[in-house]
């Protein structure tokens, strides 16, 4: 093992110990901050400042993303007019190692003047930040990673973990589930599996390409043709879906008869072809599309009557980035 793994595993064990230790404290005031988090009628406001800070923003963040609302306040900047934001409604959640930051520290009587709650996450429970604290999580640890025991590093990792147990027990408490989760990440891939439906991406209405039983192949490749989706849906009187007819029988029919403009689509068509309704999840149709010995490339979509209200394309589903 070479020098620098070996440091690499030292840090690694100074830094699992520090979570350990962290476990080792907690107690009843975790339930209190829990409890006081969930009935917080207003935000969240995370404060800190340097490497506490740092943190802060994260925590903030997955706060926010499991349901608790919360934004990071910057302890410097809160003393320069920032502060205002600040409620009688909200709750600080504070994060420090000292407990005596002096920008913390001056927040401190402006927060209780507006009647805002104070969680502090502190490294000293003895720390003036601890005394003047609501509830206060012990986030204390025995030494830094750093050889001059200087940089935050264990007790950054400290108060990074117990702002995700927080950010955790909050989500468990309230309910807070996957089509919740995925509410507040469209932009994500599980969002995207959660939220998107087939009615999202299905090309219906003017660019639905159907054609009546009876009509000529002529005008069924011109349908094909002129909406370029790879399939033509064949409808009865009544619109209901009766077969699909796409680009890959155009080619075989081209294959076996040359000439396919005398030939009936009722006999080139696919009957019966697999189907979706328009309420159903985009990712579901797309196991529709792969499970199969061969995959399908387009899919009709149709509503509780039959009838054919849009196609669907396997390039329309990975454009989305449901994958």
């Amino acid at each position: 093992m070479s020098v620098h793994q070996e440091e690499a595993l030292r840090v690694l064990d100074i830094e699992r110990e520090a979570i350990e230790e962290v476990a080792r404290h907690l107690d009843e005031r975790f339930d209190q901050a829990v409890e006081r988090l969930y009935a917080c009628p207003g935000t969240v406001i995370v404060v800190g400042v340097g490497k506490s800070g740092l943190i802060g923003r994260k925590v903030a963040a997955t706060l926010s993303s499991t349901g608790t609302p919360a934004f990071f306040l910057h302890a410097t900047e809160g003393g320069h007019g920032d502060l205002g934001v600040v409620r009688s409604q909200d709750i600080c959640l504070i994060l420090s190692k000292s407990g005596e930051t002096a920008e913390l520290l001056d927040l401190l009587p402006a927060i209780r003047r507006v009647g805002a709650g104070i969680v502090s996450l502190v490294g000293r429970s003895t720390s003036t930040l601890a005394r003047e604290s609501d509830v206060v999580l012990d986030v204390s640890v025995k030494q830094e990673a750093c050889p001059h025991d200087l940089a935050p590093t264990a007790s950054t990792v400290a108060m990074l973990a117990m702002g995700d147990a927080l950010a955790i027990a909050l989500l468990k408490r309230r309910g807070f589930g996957p089509e919740q989760f995925a509410l507040l990440h469209p932009g994500g891939t599980l969002g995207k599996r959660l939220l998107l439906r087939v009615r999202d991406l299905m090309h219906g209405g003017e660019e639905n390409p159907v054609v009546p039983l009876g009509a000529s192949m002529t005008e069924v490749i011109d349908v094909l043709v002129d909406r370029r989706l790879g399939a033509v849906s064949i409808v009865d009187q009544e619109g209901r879906l009766q077969g699909l007819f796409a680009d890959g029988d155009l080619k075989r029919a081209i294959i076996d008869h040359g000439d396919v403009r005398p030939l009936s689509v009722e006999k080139l068509m696919t009957r019966r072809p697999t189907t979706i309704t328009p309420d159903r999840l985009a990712h579901e149709a797309l196991a529709l599309m792969e499970n199969r010995p061969f995959q399908i490339a387009v899919l009709p979509v149709v509503d509780a009557e039959g009838r054919a209200v849009g196609l669907l394309r396997l390039h329309d589903i990975l454009r989305a980035g449901i994958v």
